[in-house]
């Protein structure tokens, strides 16, 4: 008998005797000669399989089948490359409103789900890639999971503003340690293929080669008693389960608000009420699914899931880039350089002193040990990544991209060297933050295959990239550049050269109001921690110090240089700051003390802030936000809103900075700064693009 195998175009083919594979819409089910049965997932469309409503009506179908003649195992498979299966199909969670129809499906879906795992006959689910969400919880029915090299299994649907809704809150934490189950449930984090075995998700993980022996030797075997043991037993007691919900419920609350993300502590509520009773538990769970799912908050997150995609969507097409020559090894540069290499480009890394180079490929190597690399793709990865201090790479590059110093002229003439060395044909780019492309420009003459990729520190963990047009960029070099930014699994904003670009010029006015507040007198912590209150991921001096306070005061300068709107000097407290070298983190000491990369910030001030201090550091972010979109910086809100999330963190539950301005109200808006610039001076004037906003 032969085994199942992956082949190039993603198709699991089963030769398994000569009977025909019958049709179940999105599944086919095939009998082998050993009586095994074969459920193949087959999601029509895309690369992935989504556990849509069609999906699960048509495993009801083939429920039906196997249920009339039970086979002596039955597997689940999936057809799809890239996995098992993700989640629900989001699409079909958007704009939902009406609690008691969301209520009547989700039945429908557990009443599926709970047919599965009452077959009589035994039921494996095989996984490879990944096994998100709903497509986690299909797993869990089965009575036996079998891990492919390489798998990872998780529920993000607390970055929905959910929770686990097909019977996911109580199938895991009666699988596996319920404290490790809960975990996994409120962060969102995923359980790659080693933690899924040791946890207990899964019995064995198998090469593939080897997934058909596996299935066979599990035939009539029962399901594995669960390996939950006495601690598990222990939280089935309510007096166990409140002490350990009370400190889960401080622990997330440190982390995720209540004010802003209820899902996890929804998901508190239910374990702690309901945990250890199975039927009360799926009730509750459903219930509490339902009323998240309609709430504001999960609907904005279901918004920034879709404008993830959108973005997805620039970086389509081939880039016709192998071979990547990044020039400067310092921060910016060894980042990016590592994430090249990961995602499986050819990289030459070059730079003027040799310390640097080496210091690339050991943070290099911690990059991909960190992203789950098994020890041969670590070593592959660093294989493609080699240092180049002559510069040898820059004659055969398909892309060149220079990293160095924030200084024009400096700039200008690397790009001359690098135009003069290069390819007629290769991609010249500049990963400046602040300068505007048509000076830099001028430096190349055949400018057309000039643009700017501005990354975001920490490249390896910030997904957005700024592909930034000028006026001579052709439309081919912009394209391959969006297809690139693709290709390394990032997210391409394409925005106009303008100073600040996008995403700088809407956060600066948020660091810059924060630091005169400083000087005003008022607590660093406590500004920070005003900033945090409305759903910014940190406040803006701790943002200030991740970044650099040079990089902020150069940033500043520039801006207050270049635009015609009125940008505030920067108080002479940061730039002393800035002149005694003590930068933020990366020198141990700016705003805050840093110890082990994190700041120091101690008590906030016992006087309170000003009632208006929230206002005055998130309505300038909107202003500026305002004033990009009126000056065509981006295409449309959509972008500018994905752009400033995915860069800065700016609060996502509230759904991007413009759709929170519409939200909120724009006449309310304009009030409030107009109040600001009477109390606070010009700089919060309102933009003459919010009459347009509407």
């Amino acid at each position: 008998m032969t085994k199942p195998v992956l082949n190039v175009l993603g198709e699991i083919e089963l030769e398994l005797g000569s009977g025909e594979a019958r049709s179940f819409g999105t599944w086919r089910l095939r009998r082998d000669d050993a009586g095994i049965a074969w459920a193949i997932l087959d999601g029509k469309g895309g690369g992935a399989n989504t556990l849509s409503q069609a999906v699960l009506e048509d495993l009801s179908k083939l429920l039906d089948a196997v249920e009339a003649d039970l086979p002596k195992l039955l597997v689940l498979r999936s057809s799809k490359l890239s996995g098992f299966a993700a989640g629900a199909d989001i699409s079909e969670f958007r704009d939902a409103s009406d609690e008691a129809a969301v209520t009547a499906r989700l039945r429908e879906g557990h009443g599926v789900i709970d047919r599965l795992e009452a077959l009589s006959c035994p039921t494996v689910a095989v996984v490879h890639g990944y096994a998100l969400g709903g497509g986690f919880e299909l797993a869990l029915a089965c009575d036996h999971r079998i891990a492919v090299a390489g798998a990872w299994f998780g529920f993000p649907e607390v970055r929905l503003g959910l929770h686990p809704g097909l019977g996911g809150t109580f199938r895991l934490s009666e699988l596996i340690d319920p404290t490790e189950a809960m975990t996994m449930m409120l962060t969102g984090k995923s359980a790659h293929t080693r933690k899924a075995k040791a946890l207990g998700i899964v019995e064995t993980v198998v090469e593939e080669r080897h997934v058909r022996a596996a299935v066979e030797a599990l035939a009539g075997k029962p399901g594995e008693a669960s390996g939950r043991g006495l601690k598990a037993a222990i939280f089935d007691l309510e007096p166990a389960r409140k002490l350990a919900a009370s400190r889960m419920r401080t622990q997330t609350e440190a982390k995720a608000p209540q004010a802003h993300y209820p899902a996890p502590h929804a998901l508190i509520d239910l374990w702690e009420s309901h945990g250890g009773d199975r039927k009360a538990m799926q009730e509750a769970e459903i219930r509490s699914f339902a009323r998240l799912l309609t709430t504001k908050t999960a609907q904005n997150l279901i918004r920034v899931f879709f404008l993830r995609e959108g973005l997805k969507k620039n970086g389509a097409g081939e880039s016709g880039v192998d071979h990547v020559h990044m020039l400067g090894a310092g921060t910016m540069g060894a980042e990016i350089a590592a994430v090249c290499a990961i995602k499986g480009f050819r990289v030459t890394l070059g730079d003027v002193k040799l310390e640097p180079l080496a210091k690339a490929v050991k943070h290099a190597a911690r990059i991909a040990s960190d992203a789950h690399l098994t020890d041969i793709e670590i070593r592959d990865a660093l294989d493609r990544l080699m240092p180049d201090p002559k510069g040898y790479g820059l004659r055969t590059a398909d892309l060149v991209i220079e990293a160095a110093p924030e200084k024009p002229e400096l700039k200008r003439e690397l790009l001359a060297m690098i135009e003069a060395r290069a390819r007629p044909d290769a991609i010249i780019a500049t990963n400046t933050s602040s300068l505007e492309l048509d000076g830099l420009a001028s430096a190349v003459r055949t400018a057309g295959r000039f643009a700017g990729l501005h990354f975001f520190n920490p490249v390896s963990k910030l997904d957005l990239v700024e592909v930034v047009s000028h006026e001579k960029a052709t439309k081919k070099t912009l394209s391959r550049l969006n297809a690139f930014v693709g290709a390394i699994d990032h997210l391409p904003a394409p925005v106009r050269t303008y100073p600040g670009f996008l995403v700088n010029r809407v956060l600066t006015p948020y660091l810059l109001e924060a630091a005169l507040m400083v000087d005003e007198g008022h607590d660093p912590a406590a500004i920070d921690h005003a900033a945090e209150r409305f759903g910014m991921p940190m406040g803006p001096l701790e943002v200030a110090d991740q970044v650099g306070l040079d990089i902020c005061l150069h940033v500043a300068d520039s801006l207050r240089e270049n635009l015609s709107t009125p940008i505030p000097d920067v108080p002479d407290w940061m730039r002393a700051r800035v002149e005694s070298g003590k930068l933020g983190a990366k020198t141990g000491e700016g705003i805050y003390r840093w110890e082990e990369g994190k700041p120091q910030k101690g008590k906030p001030a016992e006087h309170p802030l000003p009632e208006d201090a929230q206002d005055r550091l998130i309505l300038p972010m909107l202003n500026a936000a305002v004033e990009c979109l009126r000056k065509d910086v981006v295409a449309d809100a959509d972008t500018l809103d994905a752009a400033v999330i995915f860069a800065t963190g700016f609060a996502p539950f509230c759904g991007g900075p413009i759709h929170y301005a519409r939200e909120r109200g724009v006449v309310d808006v304009v009030a409030a700064l107009k109040e600001l610039a009477t109390r606070h001076g010009p700089r919060f004037a309102p933009d003459d693009g919010w009459k347009d906003l509407g």
